[in-house]
């Protein structure tokens, strides 16, 4: 029989012109409290291991967990923006599963009692087209701790010669969104599964729920997909590729899946129902462990909490107070700066709306603001390796820089080194703008002495000028703002020089 090992993978097209795909996805986000979410515990990075636990977190005999009010508060915001329905009674239940990043032996999650569920999530895809994905459920639960496995090559268990524990984030809330089945992508199917979770982590973002950091682990996906004949009703056997912390990982991991299930099913053989690890230097994932069924968790209430039964009012009260939701915010504002949709991507695939916004608040235009993000912002933190919000520039600072070029203090030039003289720390725009001696000169006097030179220094360009060819005049205005150190206003200096020439423009 064939198996999922050692097998040639088909073309991505030839799998896509016999199977159709069908995809569930699976988003972890750790919420941003600052205390776990059964005990008082700081969830703060970067800590000791093993210095944020107490009896609750650790599983010790007789400690009872107390539920966190701003966790259930967070998944209602979720549910809501998420158009889900909001229980009004549900409970957490034991999922029970032996593994040594569980220190209590089972983890504290909801089973058939979500908070929210049966909602939706419309997404944007590159070219402009909207897919909607439905949303099976949220719910909250509690995260694990975390295992280094230390000694081997690779950094899983195998080869290792030992593993150390870190039970800091034991306990810190988590909230699991699960997708209904994602049927009828067709071949857009991975570009669909990036294009949920992007979305989906600018909504938490929004709501301020979470930082949404995938590189930080603070939200990941599981990509379970599945294939099956065209033609065919049934659902193939799913594979579940764990923990993606990227948005071009999940889109690369569904991708290998549809590839890799093809050639498995061409070769007649069976897929396994299991989890799988992605590997970022190769794009494909390896076979984890046989996956378990619901009832392999033996499931059942958690006897030391009470139900939730959030209030409608509260519930009214916290939809009244959602934020404006991430995709209705880009069409407003695709509209307000009369952008087109595919730069309205390319400010989100950057990071840089909320920037922009910032900085047009701050003073400047939103062509200016846009500009200067998208532009030399952009390309610094491209060569820095770093996302646009880590740069050592704040949007009032931009705003200050596109204010100093508007006033004609400063030309796009000069405001590229001011740029960089925030960025390296030497201060505010107007400190660097001082330090490094950068305004515009548009001083008469000081200009007509350097025009003058350089009719001076090019006789043959200025006789071409005074002939008619007033389009050579460039050449002298180059000459000028290579005098000045691309000091001088341009279109002054060429006012005088065509002045000293005594020829009219028109």
């Amino acid at each position: 029989m064939t198996t999922t090992t050692d097998i040639e993978l088909v073309s991505y097209e030839d799998a896509l012109a016999s199977y159709d795909p069908v995809m569930g996805l699976e988003v972890h986000v750790e919420l941003g409290t600052r205390t776990k979410m059964f005990c008082g515990c700081s969830t703060e990075l970067g800590a000791e291991p093993n210095s944020q636990t107490c009896p609750t977190c650790l599983g010790m005999p007789g400690a009872l967990p107390v539920v966190n009010a701003i966790g259930i508060e967070s998944a209602i915001k979720i549910g809501l923006a998420l158009h889900c329905e909001i229980a009004e009674w549900c409970r957490f239940a034991r999922k029970n599963y032996f593994y040594p990043d569980m220190p209590k032996n089972f983890q504290t999650s909801q089973y058939d009692e979500p908070i929210a569920f049966n909602g939706y999530l419309d997404v944007q895809l590159e070219d402009g087209e909207t897919f909607r994905v439905e949303i099976e459920r949220a719910h909250m639960e509690e995260d694990t701790g975390k295992s280094l496995h230390v000694g081997g090559a690779t950094g899983r268990i195998h080869g290792a010669s030992h593993s150390l524990l870190d039970y800091n984030r034991a306990g810190i809330p988590l909230i699991e969104i699960v997708t209904k089945p994602i049927e009828g992508a067709g071949e857009r199917a991975p570009e669909v599964a990036k294009a949920y979770v992007a979305e989906l982590r600018e909504l938490i973002k929004a709501l301020g729920v979470s930082e949404a950091r995938m590189e930080q682990g603070q939200m990941r996906c599981d990509v379970n997909l599945s294939l099956r004949p065209h033609g065919r009703e049934k659902f193939g056997t799913r594979s579940e590729t764990k923990n993606v912390n990227s948005l071009r990982s999940v889109e690369r991991a569904a991708r290998f899946e549809i590839q890799r299930h093809a050639a498995v099913l061409n070769a007649g053989g069976t897929i396994i129902q299991e989890t799988r690890h992605f590997h970022e230097d190769t794009g494909s994932t390896t076979s984890g462990r046989v996956k378990e069924e619901a009832e392999d968790y033996r499931y059942f209430p958690e006897p030391d909490l009470v139900p939730v039964a959030p209030s409608r009012e509260w519930v009214e009260e916290i939809r009244a107070g959602l934020p404006e939701l991430p995709l209705a915010r880009r069409n407003r504002l695709l509209a307000e700066w009369g952008v087109t949709a595919t730069d309205m991507q390319s400010m989100l695939n950057a990071g840089a709306i909320d920037l922009i916004v910032a900085t047009i608040d701050a003073g400047a235009d939103a062509a200016s603001a846009r500009k200067w993000w998208m532009g030399e912002l952009a390309r610094s933190a491209n060569e820095s390796g770093t996302s646009l919000d880590a740069l050592a520039i704040a949007p009032e600072q931009v705003a200050r820089v596109a204010a100093l070029v508007t006033s004609g203090d400063l030309n796009d030039k000069l405001a590229r080194q001011v740029i960089e003289g925030v960025l390296a720390g030497e201060g505010t725009p107007d400190e660097v703008v001082e330090k490094r001696g950068l305004k515009v000169v548009s001083d008469d006097g000081a200009l007509t002495t350097a025009v003058q030179d350089a009719i001076a220094g090019n006789p043959g360009i200025a006789d071409k000028i005074r002939g008619g060819k007033v389009a050579a005049v460039g050449a002298l205005v180059g000459a000028v703002m290579k005098a000045t150190r691309g000091q001088a206003d341009a279109a002054r200096v060429k006012e005088l020089i065509l002045e000293q020439l005594g020829v009219s423009e028109g």
